[in-house]
């Protein structure tokens, strides 16, 4: 596979790429926990890769993401040519679409140990509630 430069590609693009990267995270976390039926699976995963739940995961991320990732993070933010599906928040689906093009510029740059460790404080944070930002700013430091 040819390497491409991230820098050079559009947030949409990013996001693309991006939203199979973070769901990939969240299938095989499913997968290597339990065995179960594949509709399960798969309601399970729709929670986790779906607008309201990315956007509360950039919530708790923004404290511990380096600055070019939060440049990157806010460039598909606001790139044009979003559009949220009807039954979701264009907010909430504009923060999401970030977090995607931050997983798929990560992906690109081949950090996969910095997409490891993002995701798996996603989960924390998730478990706790996605806890204000204050309270878990802390946390990554201390994996």
């Amino acid at each position: 596979m040819q390497k491409t430069d991230p820098k050079l590609l559009s947030p949409g693009t990013l996001a693309f790429l991006g939203d199979a990267v973070y769901e990939l995270f969240v299938r095989s976390r499913l997968v290597n926990q339990a065995n179960m039926p594949v509709n399960k699976l798969h309601l399970l995963a729709v929670e986790q890769v779906r607008a309201s739940f990315q956007s509360k995961a950039v919530s708790a991320l923004e404290p511990v993401l380096t600055e070019e990732e939060l440049a990157v993070w806010k460039r598909g933010r606001n790139a044009n040519g979003v559009k949220p599906p009807k039954h979701a928040n264009p907010a909430e689906y504009r923060r999401a679409t970030g977090l995607e093009a931050l997983f798929g510029y990560l992906f690109l740059q081949g950090k996969t140990d910095r997409l490891k460790e993002l995701f798996c404080y996603i989960e924390q944070q998730a478990a706790l509630g996605f806890p204000e930002t204050g309270e878990a700013e802390g946390a990554l430091e201390e994996q």
